[in-house]
């Protein structure tokens, strides 16, 4: 028979005198009201700890071993890896790309390289209902982003695959929003985004541009490249999950659309620079930019407008 026990993260603390606690796996602290069961046959079943010759599990115990199921609190198999069931596709610089490979299989992804030239096929082709929600591609790089290296990628999108992305101007890298459906964040709204925002867009469109001295680093070392994996690993965990819970609903998916909440902004809306000088890193909310009508074809020549005749009289 199958045994539930306590999901990982969670814990019983003992308080001598007084009713055992629940510590969560978030944390808090919820006193457990066991009625006729002993605190110590409790630990003992949720734990594994039963003796051979104990007496068998009453009633009451398999009512609040089910209490514990029912609220997230026990389960009766090992939960499985955050990614299992998802492909992930790197490409980029390997300073960056080994490590992300390392952080995305140890959470339970099928880690298989990619070359650019599959990246735009992959935004040409039709994906089938199995591939949405459960294929996503990264794309590293230690360098600016040279000009529409990206374009390709940025309709990943629309073919629900997954699209994350990383690059470094300077001191300071960049990891953008994780773009998993058709109207979330794409680089090119990054780009527009950024240059909004600063009052010298005509020197950062410059630098994107390649008008600019030599690169003289810093270079990712060991440590931040773990830093910057771990956070676009933690990026792709929240779309995993928000796209599980939404194949489990029956709703519709997208990052950050379910499942549990980040206490920073959603991962499909989040911006980060991380400084390689000293390891920190700022969050920055992006929204993605709307499409703009197209202006009206100029009128011939020696007509007017009806918005220019408006009003006069003949």
């Amino acid at each position: 028979m199958t045994r539930s026990r306590l999901a990982p993260g969670t814990g019983i603390v003992t308080v001598p005198g007084a009713a055992p606690v629940l510590r969560t796996s978030g944390g808090e602290f919820l006193r457990i009201d066991t009625g006729g069961v002993t605190a110590e046959a409790l630990v003992r079943r949720l734990v594994g700890e039963e003796a051979p010759d104990e007496d068998p599990q009453t009633a009451e115990l398999a009512w609040l071993v089910e209490a514990f199921e029912s609220g997230g609190h026990a389960v009766s198999a090992p939960p499985r890896a955050p990614l299992d069931g998802r492909t992930v596709h790197v490409l980029g610089d390997p300073v960056l790309t080994g490590t992300v490979a390392r952080c995305a299989g140890a959470e339970g992804a099928e880690v298989r390289p990619i070359t650019p030239d599959q990246v735009a096929e992959f935004a040409r082709a039709v994906t089938g209902h199995r591939a949405e929600g459960r294929v996503a591609v990264v794309w590293c790089l230690d360098s600016p982003v040279p000009e529409g290296l990206w374009d390709a990628a940025d309709r990943l999108p629309d073919r629900r695959i997954a699209w994350l992305r990383c690059h470094r101007e300077g001191s300071h890298s960049w990891t953008e929003p994780l773009a998993a459906a058709p109207g979330d964040v794409t680089s090119r709204h990054v780009r527009l985004r950024r240059l909004a925002a600063t009052p010298a867009h005509r020197e950062l469109a410059a630098y994107w541009a390649g008008h600019r001295t030599p690169d003289t680093g810093p270079h990712p070392t060991e440590a931040s490249a773990g830093l910057i994996a771990a956070l676009l690993t933690a990026d792709l965990i929240a779309w995993a999950e928000a796209e599980a819970e939404a194949e489990a609903t029956g709703g519709g998916g997208g990052v950050g659309a379910a499942g549990r909440q980040s206490a920073g902004l959603p991962a499909r809306r989040r911006l980060r620079r991380i400084d390689l000088r000293d390891l920190t890193f700022t969050e920055h909310p992006v929204l993605p930019v709307p499409d703009v009508a197209p202006l009206p074809a100029p009128a011939p020549a020696g007509t007017r407008s009806r918005s220019d005749t408006a009003g006069a009289r003949p």
